[in-house]
């Protein structure tokens, strides 16, 4: 099967995608038959050429239509993948639109303990109505399990996944671009050396918002070195962005939010006028 560039061409071929529990997806084309493959591309960079591709055999399923199975190893690189229908060798690629999408195992993806390194992968639809691959690896994750707002203040519960807790850990806001501007927040840990929540005082965060936007990630110090990026990927939703959007507070003339970003991490944003 060719896995080289070749010219896309548009399509209304629609193939299922099934996730199960342990990170394997089945897509199963709405076709009687079809031979070669499917490609998966990881999109790259704009301005950028593609160098990241994954083929996948198609075989006749149980009813027959063609299937092919993404196993959970190798992982996939973290990003955004697109996947091609390749009808047979050195034919053009035709890209894929979503039918069935049955994600339903993924739900409470964030119950489930998972190892280092840690690899997701949640299927979606892009915004030009394609199927797509949003992935995610990490040596180590924090998920968020809860975030409670007030005007006043914010307290994330969240658990650590392909790490525990060493000696002096701590929640760290660091400002995006700030040169190292940095607060930090004493968690409280479950005796479990995974589970923990912080509170985060929006007052802190308003004195320190100059002119314009000011933006804080969020990161768990495990042991006082290692830092783990706080957010939630452990579930069906591809893009948090604009879906869980947050309550804002006013506060000495600052609008504090926390949100999520387009990589689904946890994130808080001071503006003032």
């Amino acid at each position: 099967m060719t896995t080289g560039q070749a010219t896309t061409t548009m399509t209304d071929l629609r193939t299922d995608c099934t996730a199960d529990a342990d990170g394997r997806l089945t897509f199963t084309l709405r076709a009687p038959s079809a031979a070669g493959g499917l490609l998966l591309r990881l999109r790259p960079e704009k301005g950028e050429p593609e160098k990241v591709l994954r083929t996948l055999d198609l075989e006749p399923a149980a009813d027959g239509r063609p299937c092919a199975v993404l196993e959970p190893e190798p992982a996939l690189a973290e990003g955004r993948w697109d996947v091609y229908l390749i009808p047979e060798p050195g034919a053009p690629r035709q890209r894929l639109r979503p039918g069935l999408r049955d994600l339903r195992t993924l739900v409470d993806g964030h119950l489930r303990e998972r190892p280092s390194p840690v690899a997701v992968r949640v299927p979606y639809v892009t915004k030009d109505g394609y199927l797509g691959l949003r992935a995610w690896l990490r040596t180590a994750h924090a998920e968020v399990e809860g975030v409670h707002v007030t005007d006043r203040s914010m307290t994330v519960r969240a658990r650590l996944h392909g790490a525990a807790f060493g000696e002096a850990p701590a929640v760290r806001l660091r400002v995006r671009g700030g040169g190292g501007t940095e607060r930090t927040v004493e968690p409280v840990t479950d005796k479990d050396g995974r589970g923990f929540s912080f509170t985060v005082d929006y007052g802190e965060l308003a004195a320190d918002a100059g002119p314009g936007k000011r933006v804080w990630d969020l990161f768990i110090a495990v042991d006082g070195e290692t830092s783990v990026r706080i957010g939630r990927l452990l579930d069906d939703v591809a893009e948090r962005k604009n879906v869980f959007v947050l309550p804002a507070a006013v506060i000495g003339g600052a609008e504090v939010r926390p949100f999520y970003t387009v990589d689904n991490d946890l994130s808080v944003r001071a503006d003032r006028a």
